[in-house]
C-alpha cells in the first residue's frame, strides 16, 4: 500500500473518533455527522480503498450514531436517478456486448484521412463520440489498443524518430483528453452529470432534461474539443501533416474485420435510437399524452430492459444482452451514488452545509460572475487530486446552498462546476483515461503536465463563457 494510503488508513478513522470523543466546540449532531463525513472524505480523497466502499461508510453509522433513521438512511441509495444510472449503463453495456461501439468509432477515423492531423481529428472525434454513451473509461480501453497499432505502424513506416514521439505523444493525449470531454456532452456520459442531476432532483423536486443538458453540454463539448485539437497540434506540441504510408489500409482492415452490420449490432442501434429519441423529446411526448408518463429514468429503464426482451434468435432463445453479461456493469458507481446523497443529507440536517456556505459567501464577492470564476476554477484544479464524482458529491450541496443565500440561480453555479469536475487533464493519476494512456509508456507525467495546464484553463474559460452566456 503507498505511503499517501496508508496515512489515509489512520487519518480517516482518527479524525472519527477526534470529533466523537473530544469537545470541539460543536453541537453533538453536527460532530458525528463530521465524524463520519471528514472519515469518508479522507478516504475519498487518498483512495485508501475503493471509493465505491468508502460511501457504504454510513449504512453503518448515520443509524447507530441516531444521524438519521435506517429508512432515511438507505433511501438515497435507491433514488430514482441511481436508476436512471442503471438504465444507462445497461444500454452502454450492450454496445460493447455487439461491438457497436468498434463500429462508430472505425467509421469516424476512417473518414478523417492519412495525415498525423487527419489521424489525430478522427480519433478525437470518434473517441467523443463513443464517450457520449459509454464510459469514458471503456472508450478508453477502446481506443488504445487502435491507437498503439497507429503508433507501430507510423514507426515502421517512417524513420524520423522525432515525428514518430511527438505522434504516438498526440495519440495518446488525444484519445485521454476526447473521452474525459464527450463524457461531458450527455447527462449519462460520465458520473458527475448524473450526480448533479441527483441532487438537482432533490433540491427542485423535478428532473434535469436530458435535451437541457445537451443543449449545453453540445455546445462545451465541442469547443473543448476544437480548442484542444488546435493546442496539441498547433501550439504546445506542434506536429508536421505528411501522409503516413499503410494508415488507410490499416484501418480498412479493421473495418472489413467487423464484417457486415449484424442483426443484433441493427437492434441495438434501434433500441439506443428509441431511448434517445425519448430522452430529447420528452417534454413534447408527456404533453401529448397528456400527463407525465415518462421521465428520464423511466425512459432509461424501459431502454435497458429492451436489451433484455428484444430477440435477436428467438429459435435459438438469443436475445441482445443476458443477465450474465451484468457482472460487467459498475455497480460500484450506483453504490457510490447514494453514499453521497446520504453523506448530504447528513450535512444538511446538521446545518453544516449552510454553515459552510455562509462562509463560502462571506469570503468571495456576491457578484455571480466571481461565484461562477472562483467555484469553476476550484473545481476543475480539485479533480486533478481526487475522484471527480468524489469532489461533486462533496461540493455540489455547498454551491446548491450558496446560490440559495446569494440569491444566485442555482444553475449558473452548479454546471460549471459538473462540468469543471470531469476536466481532469494534467495527472495520471486525476481520471482513468489518463491514466490508461499513461499505461502505454508512450507519455511522461511532465508531458502530460504541459499539456494539462493548457487544456484545464481552456476548459475553464469555455465553461464559464458558454454557461453564463447559454444560463
Amino acid at each position: 500500500m503507498d505511503i499517501h494510503k496508508r496515512i489515509g488508513l489512520v487519518l480517516g478513522p482518527l479524525m472519527f473518533f477526534v470529533f466523537l470523543l473530544f469537545d470541539l466546540g460543536l453541537e453533538s449532531e453536527k460532530a458525528k455527522v463530521l465524524a463520519v463525513s471528514s472519515w469518508m472524505i479522507i478516504w475519498w480523497v487518498l483512495e485508501v480503498f475503493p471509493i465505491y466502499t468508502t460511501a457504504m461508510l454510513p449504512m453503518v453509522f448515520f443509524p447507530s450514531l441516531g444521524i438519521m433513521s435506517i429508512k432515511e438512511t438507505f433511501t438515497p441509495y435507491a433514488s430514482p436517478i441511481v436508476f436512471l444510472f442503471l438504465g444507462g449503463f445497461i444500454i452502454a453495456l450492450a454496445m460493447e456486448e455487439r461491438n457497436l461501439h468498434k463500429r462508430l468509432a472505425y467509421s469516424l477515423i476512417r473518414l478523417t484521412g492519412t495525415r498525423p492531423k487527419g489521424i489525430l481529428l478522427g480519433f478525437m472525434a470518434s473517441t467523443a463520440l463513443v464517450a457520449m454513451w459509454i464510459s469514458n473509461t471503456a472508450t478508453a480501453v477502446l481506443m488504445l489498443p487502435i491507437g498503439v497499432s497507429v503508433i507501430t505502424l507510423v514507426n515502421d513506416q517512417s524513420k524520423d524518430e522525432v515525428l514518430n514521439k511527438r505522434f504516438a505523444l498526440l495519440l495518446m493525449l488525444v484519445i485521454a483528453y476526447a473521452a474525459n470531454i464527450g463524457g461531458t456532452m450527455t447527462l449519462i456520459g460520465t458520473p458527475p452529470n448524473l450526480v448533479f442531476a441527483g441532487f438537482y432532483f432533490e433540491e427542485i423536486g423535478s428532473e434535469f432534461s436530458f435535451a437541457r443538458w445537451m443543449l449545453i453540454g453540445i455546445p462545451i463539448g465541442l469547443s473543448m474539443l476544437v480548442a484542444g485539437y488546435v493546442l496539441l497540434t498547433k501550439w504546445i506540441y506542434p506536429i508536421t501533416n505528411k501522409p503516413i504510408e499503410g494508415a488507410k489500409e490499416l484501418f480498412d482492415q479493421r473495418w472489413k474485420s467487423l464484417g457486415k452490420m449484424t442483426t443484433a449490432e441493427k437492434l441495438v442501434m434501434m433500441v439506443f435510437g428509441l431511448t434517445v429519441f425519448c430522452w430529447i423529446m420528452l417534454e413534447p411526448i408527456n404533453n401529448w399524452i397528456g400527463q407525465k408518463a415518462l421521465s428520464n429514468t423511466v425512459i432509461a429503464m424501459a431502454g435497458g430492459l429492451l436489451m433484455f426482451f428484444v430477440p435477436v434468435n428467438l429459435k435459438n432463445g438469443e436475445f441482445i444482452l443476458h443477465w450474465e453479461s451484468t457482472v460487467r456493469l459498475p455497480w460500484g458507481i450506483i453504490i457510490l451514488f447514494g453514499g453521497g446523497l446520504t453523506m448530504a443529507a447528513g450535512l444538511e440536517s446538521a446545518g453544516i452545509i449552510n454553515d459552510i456556505a455562509q462562509w463560502v459567501s462571506g469570503s468571495l464577492s456576491a457578484d455571480p460572475l466571481v461565484l461562477v470564476i472562483s467555484l469553476t476554477l476550484l473545481s476543475i484544479f480539485l479533480t486533478e487530486i481526487m475522484s471527480n464524482v468524489a469532489l461533486v458529491t462533496v461540493l455540489l450541496p455547498v454551491v446548491f446552498k450558496i446560490a440559495a443565500q446569494t440569491g444566485v440561480d442555482p444553475l449558473i453555479l452548479t454546471i460549471p462546476v459538473t462540468f469543471a469536475a470531469s476536466c481532469a487533464f494534467m495527472m495520471p493519476i486525476s481520471t482513468p483515461p489518463n491514466a490508461i494512456v499513461y499505461s502505454s509508456g508512450q507519455i511522461s507525467i511532465a508531458q502530460m503536465l504541459r499539456a494539462g495546464v493548457w487544456m484545464n484553463l481552456a476548459a475553464a474559460i469555455i465553461i464559464i463563457l458558454i454557461t453564463w452566456l447559454a444560463l
